[in-house]
């Protein structure tokens, strides 16, 4: 099979989210749900633009600890995943440290688990963004208002 990568994601791809389906879609490749986690590093996660898209700024220190679900994926989902964020534009993928909230059904005990992941964040954000409101935990149908556009939905 391949080696896999180990990827966070905390935006649209999380269960539940509107980009879910891409990461049960086994013709883009395979993606294994892990667990929960939470970045070790303070970070913006902001929603911005006309499409109202998650974006995690890559200003550690700034912002909140962000939850999101680790995966593993094959070379396959990976590639697909880059094509997707549009890496390198709009996201660059690079890795991140991820404290481990919940493994396969178990809870972890607080601090227990470190690991790097692979994380789409952005350096190449418009620079109003950073005075956008910081989310630690994204949902496209939170309490902001802010749903987010489907591409097959936008103009």
């Amino acid at each position: 099979m391949g080696t896999m990568a180990r990827v966070f994601v905390y935006g649209t791809l999380k269960k539940g989210q509107p980009n879910y389906k891409h990461m049960i879609n086994t013709a883009k490749g395979i993606a294994k749900y892990q667990g929960r986690g939470r970045t070790v590093e303070k970070y913006p996660l902001v929603i911005a633009g006309k499409y109202n898209i998650p974006f995690m700024l890559n200003i550690p220190g700034t912002g909140h600890h962000v939850a999101g679900e680790i995966y593993t994926v094959d070379d396959q989902m990976l590639q697909f995943l880059d094509e997707f964020e549009g890496c390198p534009d709009m996201y660059q993928r690079t890795t991140m440290r991820i404290e481990v909230v919940e493994w396969e059904g178990k809870s972890s005990a607080a601090g227990s688990s470190v690991m790097e992941c692979f994380v789409y964040s952005t350096t190449t954000y418009q620079p109003e963004w950073v005075q956008l409101p910081y989310h630690d935990n994204y949902d496209s149908s939170g309490t902001h208002g802010l749903s987010y556009v489907l591409r097959e939905s936008r103009d």
